[in-house]
């Protein structure tokens, strides 16, 4: 038993070492999508490996995993997630065959599952559209640009060197409502890969240039959303490879039924608060992490979402912000730059 632990600890150091999404070393997590609750050391969300010969995962922590994981670590100040460490800033971790962030970035949104067709209590679809809409060119969301590919792994601020990440306000390029069959009632990561890569051959991205800076977000209906989620996480973001190339996605369950662990009421936000929260925690982290891990991360293994995830108060915390499509709720995202280089949570960059 405590050779498999060590042989577990070891691997998931590896996974920071890994060259494509379907070459990481693969140990399954005991916890095998949702049956028992994941046990982890360190950052409360950020790298997990939750199905058996999948790529890690990068978790969305609930807000109440996030609650807990502050209250015992006291000196991991809000914005800093990683508790009992001095090395706060996301460094670069080399790129996953040279793409470590989304240069020219675009989402598409992906409404999985004739389970969608007259099933939308809480108007997701059309709020996640609008947020995406929205969203691109914003100052909220151009805190990624501060990051780059193309430069030595370990990397903190890249001052014009490499390749930055891009904001364009063109940032939303379709939504495709797959809903021609059910989707699993609770589909498993394996499944939410394949589900991505149907979507890029729907769109027309059909070579590994074409996805080199692209995300899919698969939004599940209500009442069918992948086991664990509200209990041991909101949403994550992970990668596969495929005849298209490597494919990056986000599991984006219905939000709204997790109710305030993921985000209903967040800071006074409003009971659809969650939606845009954590839409936007993995928008950003896919932008600054496309293919995990091989983009922006700290020392802990926590992407720039994560370690502001859940402020309710001081510097960073979750509030509306406004965008051509109307106000919605965000979190604070990690700046290497603020407060002259000590880093911070940030609503706005510059």
């Amino acid at each position: 038993m405590i050779r498999k632990y060590a042989l577990a600890c070891f691997l998931a150091i590896l996974g920071f070492l890994v060259v494509s999404p379907s070459s990481r070393a693969q140990e399954p997590n005991k916890a095998q999508e949702g049956n028992k609750p994941m046990v982890f050391e360190g950052t409360v969300g950020g790298w997990r490996i939750i199905e058996e010969g999948q790529p890690p995962v990068m978790i969305h922590a609930t807000a109440e995993e996030m609650k807990r994981f502050r209250e015992a670590n006291p000196h991991a100040r809000p914005g800093q997630v990683q508790a009992a460490s001095t090395a706060n800033d996301l460094t670069y971790h080399g790129g996953i065959g040279g793409i470590g962030v989304e240069t020219a970035p675009k989402v598409f949104l992906v409404l999985w599952g004739s389970q969608w067709n007259n099933n939308d209590p809480s108007g997701e679809s059309a709020l996640l559209q609008s947020f995406y809409q929205g969203v691109g060119g914003s100052s909220w969301a151009n805190s990624v640009t501060q990051y780059c590919q193309s430069v030595p792994s370990g990397t903190v601020f890249c001052n014009g060197s490499g390749a930055a990440a891009g904001n364009p306000s063109g940032i939303f390029a379709g939504v495709f409502a797959d809903s021609g069959s059910l989707a699993p009632s609770h589909p498993r990561q394996s499944q939410l890969a394949a589900e991505a890569v149907r979507a890029a051959q729907h769109f027309g991205n059909t070579t590994g240039a074409s996805n080199a800076s692209v995300q899919y977000v698969i939004a599940t209906a209500s009442g069918h959303n992948s086991r664990g989620f509200g209990t041991q996480y909101c949403a994550y973001h992970s990668a596969t490879s495929s005849t298209v190339g490597n494919v990056a996605y986000t599991n984006l369950p219905y939000i709204t039924n997790a109710g305030a662990n993921c985000g209903a009421n967040f800071n006074g936000l409003g009971a659809d608060a969650g939606i845009t929260i954590v839409a936007g925690h993995e928008m950003a982290e896919t932008m600054t992490d496309q293919f995990p891990n091989g983009g922006w991360l700290d020392s802990g293994g926590a992407e720039n979402g994560d370690k502001c995830a859940w402020i309710s108060s001081g510097q960073g915390a979750a509030a509306d912000i406004t965008l051509s499509t109307g106000r919605f709720p965000v979190q604070s995202l990690w700046s290497n730059a603020f407060n002259s280089g000590a880093g911070g949570c940030v609503l706005s960059y510059p």
